[in-house]
C-alpha cells in the first residue's frame, strides 16, 4: 500500500492537515482565428480561449497580436454557446454562426472605444471547446462553483482579490 496521505497532499486534497475541496481544472484551447479585414484576405490570429470553473459564467479569449502583445476579452459562456446557432449580443460582444469559404464558422465581433474587430473561428473548434467546458460545469450548475464570500470580499475591497 502506498502513502495515501502523501498522494492526497500532492493532489491538493490535503492542505496543512485539513481537507480542501478540489476544483476542476481550467479548459484552454489554442485556436487559429481569422481577423476579417475589409478588402483583403483574413489575417490569422492565434488565440487562447479559456474556461475557468472559478468564474463559471465566463470565457476568456487571449488574442496574440504579435510579439509579446496579448489582448484579452472576457464574455459570457452562454453568449458563445448561443452564438453557435443564432445571432446574439447587443453590445460590445456579438456572436453568430456563418460560413466562410465553404467552412462553417462562428463570427465574434468585438467593439471598444479603441476600435472594432471581427473574428471568424471554426465552428467545430468552438463546439469542441464548449463541450469540454460543459463537461466540467454543466448548464445550471454554475452557481455551485462561485465562491460568494470571496466575490463579496473582492467587491468590498474595491475589486482587489483578497487571498
Amino acid at each position: 500500500m502506498g502513502d495515501h496521505v502523501g498522494d492526497w497532499a500532492r493532489a491538493g486534497v490535503i492542505e496543512r492537515g485539513r481537507a480542501v475541496e478540489l476544483r476542476p481544472e481550467c479548459v484552454t484551447t489554442r485556436m487559429e482565428l481569422r481577423l476579417v479585414v475589409t478588402g483583403a484576405a483574413p489575417l490569422p490570429v492565434p488565440a487562447d480561449i479559456t474556461y475557468d470553473p472559478a468564474d463559471p459564467y465566463a470565457v476568456r479569449v487571449a488574442f496574440h497580436t504579435g510579439g509579446d502583445d496579448v489582448v484579452e476579452w472576457t464574455f459570457a459562456r452562454s453568449l458563445l454557446t448561443e452564438g453557435v446557432t443564432q445571432a446574439v449580443g447587443a453590445g460590445d460582444v456579438q456572436v453568430w454562426p456563418s460560413q466562410s469559404g465553404g467552412r462553417r464558422t462562428v463570427c465574434v465581433s468585438l467593439s471598444s472605444p479603441s476600435g472594432r474587430a471581427l473574428f471568424e473561428a471554426s465552428l467545430a473548434d468552438v463546439v469542441q471547446f464548449l463541450t469540454r467546458t460543459y463537461a466540467l460545469v454543466p448548464t445550471g450548475n454554475e452557481s455551485e462553483y462561485v465562491d460568494i464570500d470571496a466575490e463579496l470580499a473582492m467587491l468590498l475591497s474595491g475589486g482587489e482579490p483578497t487571498r
